[in-house]
This record gives C-alpha cells, structure tokens and sequence, in this order.
C-alpha cells in the first residue's frame, strides 16, 4: 500500500500526506502505475458524467480538465518534448543523435512541442465527446489503467538514456510484474475486448524511441502515456459507433 502512495503522489496532484522514502522505494512504486491510471481513470469518468448532465460538450470539458488537472500534466511535458527532439532530428535526416538528445534535454518549449499539445488536447476532447454521447463512462476508466502498463514493459526492456527516472525504476521492475498486469489487463478486457490492442500500442511506441533515441527516459515515458491513451480513445469510439465494446 506505501508503494500505491508514493505511486499517487509521484502520478498525481492529489493531496495527499507526505512520505519519506529512499530511492529503492520510489523505484518499487513503478509496480503501482496501472492502479493509479484506475484511480485518474475514475476522475475522469466521474467528470464527464457530471458535466454531461448539462451537455455532453461540457463533460467533455470537464473529463479533460480534470485528466490534465489530476496528472499536473507530467505527460504532455514528456510529450512536447518528444515532438522538439523529433522535429530537430528531422531537420537533420536524423543523422545528428547529438542534436536530439540535447534538444530532449532542454526545458525549453519549441514549436514542434505546443503543436504536440494542442494536437493531443484536442484529440482526446473530440474523442472524449464522441464517447460520452454513446455514454461510455465505465470504459473511460481503463484508459488510464491501461496506458500506464506501458512504463513497466519499456523500462524492462529498453535501455535508459541516462542516469535519471528511467535507471532508477529499471531495477525494481521484472517479468513477474509484468505479467501480473496483463493479467489484470485479460481480465478487464473481458468487459472491455477493444483494450486488448494495448500491448500492440505498448511495443510500437518501444519499438518507436528505441529506433529514433536508442532508449527510453522520463520523456519517451510521458509521450507513450499520452498517445497510447489517445489511441484507446479512438479504438473505443470505433468500437462503440461499430457496436464491438462488449
């Protein structure tokens, strides 16, 4: 339960009471990921049942707010800054890795990132509306759950780009972990069949930064969140409007 905490507090911008931990416990939280995604999974879905009372546009509102508001929005930084290293690496045909890496280093905002989070926002509010008028509540809450598997499998098997978040979860996360989630994943996916391409998602987006980075890092982290959770979105409104959601 102390790694669900830490797990909540590092994911979230809950309050929550404050906990002192060393770093092996912080890194044995990364354990806890999928059932935070349930805890942020549960705002939203509360949110745009409230706010589709008045209109489904406005739960659509509500359930974003409250899904960048909950997460501090920690993933579409990872996100933006993907897209900066991305854009400088194609302005070099990709031959400059040095140039990359250092435009993934900077804090700096770029052009290619505020397109990224203006694109993604508006994704997930069409993709949003689009489920809350077919009254998808329940499966918006394993967006979020399932999206966050993802970390595990990419820390497992990629190598962290530096010394940071990345290497420091590395060692507290093995196959028995993973396991256990796509497990829980199986079973969710027995209410909800479209959440099974996740690990499909979840070995592109590896796939992805270990071909353009060479690795993984807090970044590659965030973005794989933010677009695996927008890539469900849009398996569940196709499925929904196909009748295929279970």
């Amino acid at each position: 339960m102390k790694g669900f905490l830490i797990a909540l507090q590092f994911l979230t911008r809950l309050p929550l009471p404050s906990i002192m931990v060393d770093d092996a416990a912080f890194a044995r939280s990364m354990r806890w990921f999928p059932a935070v995604g349930l805890v942020i999974g549960a705002a939203v879905a509360g949110s745009a049942w409230a706010g589709a009372l008045i209109d489904s546009r406005l739960g659509a509102l509500a359930a974003l707010v409250v899904w960048v508001g909950v997460t501090g929005a920690l993933h579409l930084d990872g996100l933006a800054d993907i897209a900066d290293a991305g854009g400088a690496a194609h302005k070099t045909q990709g031959k400059d890795r040095e140039r990359l890496l250092a435009v993934l280093a900077d804090p700096h905002l770029g052009s290619f990132g505020v397109v990224a989070i203006m694109l993604q926002l508006l994704a997930k509010f069409v993709l949003l509306s689009c489920l809350i008028d077919e009254g998808a509540f329940a499966a918006l809450v394993s967006v979020p759950f399932a999206a966050r598997i993802g970390p595990l499998v990419w820390t497992w098997w990629l190598v962290p780009l530096h010394q940071g978040l990345g290497a420091r979860f590395r060692s507290a996360i093995g196959p028995l972990h993973i396991m256990f989630w796509m497990i829980a994943l199986a079973a969710v996916s027995w209410f909800c069949p479209v959440l099974l391409v996740t690990p499909l998602l979840v070995l592109w987006w590896g796939w992805q930064v270990r071909r353009t980075i060479g690795g993984v890092s807090g970044d590659g982290h965030g973005a794989g969140i933010e677009l695996i959770e927008t890539a469900l979105l849009l398996a569940l409104t196709v499925a929904v409007r196909w009748g295929l959601a279970g």
